[in-house]
């Protein structure tokens, strides 16, 4: 089977190579924005007395509510769980946009920055409040520093990747 892409995002090619270096770009900016937004949230609570088995069953408490908190490492591995699709799954957003804004790639410091804080607010206006934690409000003065963890260990990740496969 052919797979057809746009010039600019193929490299010219419009064979299976597009999808290979599509799903690559994927792949290796989801586990590069995973592992390091995951550190990034480990140290962070870490250093405010959350152990690594609390913080990751507070990630699952979005789908099982306070229960989470009940059922140890299993609820901890479906916290990581999450956490990785979710840094898959915006990893995809930006490869598909880029199908669409070819202009991600060349500015690809700018877009990755730019993706970073949408990804923070689409996680923090539209997914947690409709997620089973508790309903809290969103204060800019609290969101500088999550924004900018956002910018380097999410957004920055996967326009990297994607760059490297779609030059």
């Amino acid at each position: 089977m052919v797979v057809r892409t746009c010039a600019t995002c193929a490299g010219g090619m419009g064979d299976t190579r597009a999808m290979t270096d599509t799903l690559r770009a994927i792949l290796w900016g989801g586990l590069s924005c995973a592992i390091l937004d995951g550190t990034a949230a480990t140290i962070d609570f870490g250093m405010r007395g959350v152990s690594f088995t609390r913080l990751w069953q507070g990630v699952a408490s979005g789908l099982l509510g306070p229960a989470s908190f009940r059922y140890g490492a299993k609820s901890a591995a479906l916290g990581l769980f999450c956490h990785v699709l979710i840094a898959m799954v915006s990893a995809i957003v930006f490869n598909l946009a880029i199908r669409y804004l070819p202009s991600l790639i060349k500015y690809y410091l700018l877009s990755g920055a730019l993706y970073g804080v949408m990804v923070y607010l689409f996680m923090n206006l539209v997914v947690i409040p409709l997620s089973a934690l508790p309903k809290r409000p969103f204060l800019l003065s609290g969101a500088i520093k999550p924004m900018i963890v956002h910018i380097f260990c999410v957004g920055l990740p996967i326009a990297l990747a994607a760059r490297r496969y779609f030059k």
